[in-house]
């Protein structure tokens, strides 16, 4: 694997802050801009979960902070069901590939009494400019 590099081609950015959910609720996460980048992918992650299903809800908008729409199937990669977190200490995705410049996920908590920790990081790739510091 000698001079293969991922790390200056994408950037990371904190989605949701890792935090306890311990009611059924609808969690915010943070606005992602996608300008400079072609490919973005959503890397979910749960700690301990005692109870509950948390599934995530990808919304997307032309403008910054406002006018944020579900987005439709035919623009993610994958489903915000299968990405759906019910047990300890495991992981999953979702890819979106729709045209608004700003995407933000939520996680949707069910059947939850106990909670779990969880969070979530926006990987943008393909940067647009190869010059782009992804770092």
């Amino acid at each position: 694997m000698a001079g293969f590099d991922e790390k200056t081609k994408i950037l990371q950015k904190v989605a949701l802050n890792i935090q306890a959910i311990t009611t059924d609720t609808t969690t915010a996460g943070t606005e992602i801009d996608t300008q400079g980048f072609e490919a973005l992918t959503f890397l979910f992650q749960a700690g301990t979960l005692t109870d509950g299903t948390y599934t995530p809800l990808v919304q997307e908008s032309d403008t910054s902070g406002s006018g944020y729409t579900n987005v439709v199937d035919a623009d993610l990669i994958g489903t915000e069901a299968a990405a759906a977190l019910d047990t300890s200490n495991t992981a999953s995705r979702i890819g979106y590939v729709g045209k608004k410049r700003y995407v933000k996920i939520s996680l949707v908590s069910t059947s939850t009494s106990s909670g779990g920790t969880l969070g979530a990081i926006a990987v943008l790739g393909r940067p647009i400019k190869a010059e782009t510091d992804a770092s």
